[in-house]
């Protein structure tokens, strides 16, 4: 297995930081057309920071990928939080996050009230059919170039089609992602006991794990402070997707506490599903259902608080992790892993977008104009939202 000098691993932000109002523009632009999930926030915002605006160099960006997948939380909205903080200190991790989560948070919110007052979800189906197959192209964008930088030997593509084929049999994704890590280490540590270097034993910290809540009997008087912990808790120690987010979210609101029926909850997530931005807004919808409109607040405050706090505090590392000889195959192997359990997502809603000639030619043309034209994916997104409204009109 090749191993590359250090020099030529390190990874750094690819320019000096730049204005506010920049990093407000791109935060607020992904938090109004970023659809369909981590994966495709994350292609879109690769596509902002890396290919258009230059902000990151691409081995950065990826090995910001690997760190925020080692950390609790959503991984999309702390990748744009993350981009801020570089781009513009402090001042840029408030608005990058901000800006990202509050468009979603408030339509959210609007389709909570609707929800309340008329006891459904407006349907989205339309919209919808249209802008599925142009995520399915920007994610297979972005994993063309971040493959091309996360796979760099045979042996990190034999640990990324093992990635790929665990993940499809059923592996819970951040086992495998702490496996690939510690594949990536081991190997590193025998190619150089091999060659003649000192063993050195690496102490592995212990993984967070999630918080047990017993089952109540009976429901329990709504607090909001007690609303306000929950999601704290849950925004702090969850991994994962937001079918991981449903557990957690049932066993609290539903099993422990008895405020939200199943039916509830599964439209809740559903609506955070198909707005764009994150899909923990999801606690904004629960919020306003348990306690209304400070219940929505304090909610959405609680699951997405814990993420500033968690870049905050490992901003200063990243570099550091990739300088390494130690910690660098760790970021490695997260970083191939995650390429692959992005490929596998993409796989599984590809089936799901392309379900006739229509969508297969939306994701064609989409995947051309990108690769191609360099067009922007937010222009892309819209003019599949008006395809897909047309051609339901249409057919209707």
């Amino acid at each position: 297995m090749p191993d590359r000098e250090l020099a030529t691993e390190r990874a750094v932000p690819a320019v000096e930081p730049g204005p506010l109002g920049e990093v407000a523009w791109v935060a607020l632009k992904l938090g109004l057309t970023a659809f369909g999930g981590p994966a495709a926030h994350i292609a879109m915002l690769r596509e902002e920071v890396v290919a258009r605006r230059r902000w990151l160099s691409e081995q950065y960006f990826l090995d910001l990928i690997g760190a925020t997948n080692l950390i609790p939380g959503p991984n999309s909205t702390e990748m744009v939080i993350h981009c801020g903080y570089l781009r513009a200190g402090w001042r840029g991790l408030i608005t990058a996050g901000t800006l990202f989560i509050t468009p979603a948070a408030l339509m959210v919110l609007g389709f909570a009230w609707a929800y309340v007052r008329w006891g459904s979800t407006p349907e989205a189906g339309w919209l919808l059919y249209g802008i599925k197959p142009v995520i399915i192209a920007i994610v297979g964008q972005a994993l063309w170039g971040l493959a091309r930088t996360a796979v760099r030997s045979a042996f990190l593509a034999a640990v990324g089609l093992a990635a790929l084929v665990l993940y499809f049999l059923g592996v819970n994704e951040i086992a495998i992602l702490f496996g690939g890590a510690i594949v990536v280490l081991l190997a590193r540590i025998a190619q150089r006991w091999s060659a003649g270097s000192a063993a050195i034993v690496v102490p592995l910290s212990g993984l967070p794990l999630p918080a047990l809540s017993l089952a109540a009997p009976a429901a329990v008087p709504v607090s909001l402070v007690q609303l306000f912990l929950t999601f704290l808790k849950i925004g702090a120690v969850l991994y994962g997707s937001g079918y991981v987010l449903l557990a957690f979210l049932r066993r609290d609101f539903v099993e422990r506490l008895g405020w939200l029926t199943d039916q509830q909850l599964l439209d809740a997530v559903a609506v955070g599903q198909f707005t764009p931005g994150p899909v923990f807004t999801t606690a904004t919808f629960v919020g306003y259902l348990v306690a209304g409109l400070p219940g929505a607040v304090l909610a959405t405050i609680g699951i997405f608080l814990p993420s500033f706090l968690f870049v905050a505090a490992i901003e200063p590392f990243v570099p550091r992790l990739r300088g390494s000889r130690w910690t660098a195959p760790l970021l490695d192997g997260v970083n191939v892993a995650a390429v692959a359990l992005m490929a596998a997502v993409s796989w599984q809603l590809g089936r799901e977008a392309i379900i006739d000639p229509l969508t297969a030619g939306l994701a064609l043309a989409s995947l051309v104009l990108l690769l191609r034209f360099k067009v922007n994916s937010a222009w892309l997104v819209l003019a599949g939202g008006v395809i897909g409204v047309v051609a339901r009109l249409l057919s209707g």
